[in-house]
């Protein structure tokens, strides 16, 4: 799907589908989600470049992401998105700025991109004054929304490994409800270990685009517009230490989550393991007397039966109490 946003006499138009050649020329940014190879030749014959495409901006090397023909660049980046529902992945997007017009090519629609296309349509004399503005002012939606990402996966961080140790501490506390909340935290901290990385991806990427534009001499990048390349170099750089303090944080939680689990676990195998040690005298006793030899003089005993009941208990009794008064239960 195309979509071509226009700025006429200080309003925004925003057409979906096919458009002319001189309306796509006209358009200040023209987005393009799941693109059809007749929008691509649109496009391409309309602005006289080529569109990546989708085996390209797949490409890891830096001089495939990132690259200049004559004034116009070529940059692609992995971008977070579906964190709201779950369903969290990255996805490569190429930002193809030229003179006159930003095309964005994505097969994902990140949140960002519908938060800033409703902006824009607001305050489109603010935000879609020229192409690399527009870029810019994308970016900083992208670096806000991943800013409320990290805030978001640090509150429900503190909330499991709150939860998990308050329940590592109690005592009267039902097994199945300890259980829960342990299973609880390690969900909680797979998944933030998971959007900390996908976060640090992007946070990455968009290093590399505002290092390569600063670096390259175009004339799609206003001198006007330099102050937001400094801002948005600032704003990446405090997230990434923040993502790398989560991730340190999350893997730090998830030790200690597994060291209480690990604890449980050998509590439990303590218990089976005194259980089966304080049964081993009666169940000598049981095996000596359930012998049927002809020759054994305690059969004949008529107190033979409750002596033997009593000593198997009393076997068992002793070995309980020397475990508890060595400290072992």
């Amino acid at each position: 799907m195309m979509t071509t946003y226009t700025v006429e006499n200080g309003h925004l138009a925003v057409r979906d589908g096919a458009q002319p050649p001189e309306a796509l020329r006209a358009a200040v940014w023209i987005d393009l989600l799941n693109p059809t190879s007749v929008e691509e030749q649109a496009v391409q014959g309309a602005l006289r470049l080529e569109i990546p495409t989708r085996e390209e901006m797949q490409e890891i090397e830096s001089s495939s992401r990132l690259y200049k023909e004559e004034d116009t660049l070529f940059l692609t980046a992995p971008f977070l998105y579906g964190v709201d529902n779950g369903e969290f992945s990255s996805t490569a997007i190429t930002f193809v700025l030229a003179n006159a017009n930003l095309i964005t090519v994505r097969y994902a629609t990140p949140k960002a991109f519908a938060v800033f296309a409703a902006r824009c349509q607001r305050t489109p004399a603010t935000l879609m004054t020229t192409p690399d503005a527009v870029m810019f002012h994308l970016f900083e939606q992208v670096v806000d929304r991943l800013a409320d990402i990290l805030e978001r996966i640090a509150a429900d961080m503190d909330r499991a490994s709150q939860a998990a140790f308050r329940t590592a501490r109690a005592v009267k506390v039902k097994a199945t409800t300890k259980d829960a909340d342990l299973k609880d935290a390690l969900i909680t901290l797979g998944q933030v270990g998971e959007v900390t990385t996908r976060a640090s991806e992007t946070l990455l990427g968009l290093s590399r685009i505002l290092t390569f534009v600063g670096a390259e001499k175009a004339g799609a990048i206003r001198r006007e517009n330099q102050p937001l390349i400094k801002t948005l170099v600032r704003d990446v750089r405090s997230l990434v230490e923040h993502a790398n303090f989560l991730n340190s944080k999350a893997n730090f939680l998830l030790d200690a989550v597994l060291g209480i689990i690990n604890v449980e676990q050998n509590a439990i195998i303590k218990t089976f393991t005194v259980a089966s040690v304080a049964l081993m005298p009666p169940t000598l006793i049981a095996s000596i007397y359930g012998m049927n030899f002809e020759h054994m003089p305690e059969l004949k005993w008529g107190l033979g039966y409750p002596l033997a009941l009593l000593l198997m208990v009393v076997s068992a009794v002793l070995p309980i109490m020397y475990f508890k008064r060595k400290g072992w239960l």
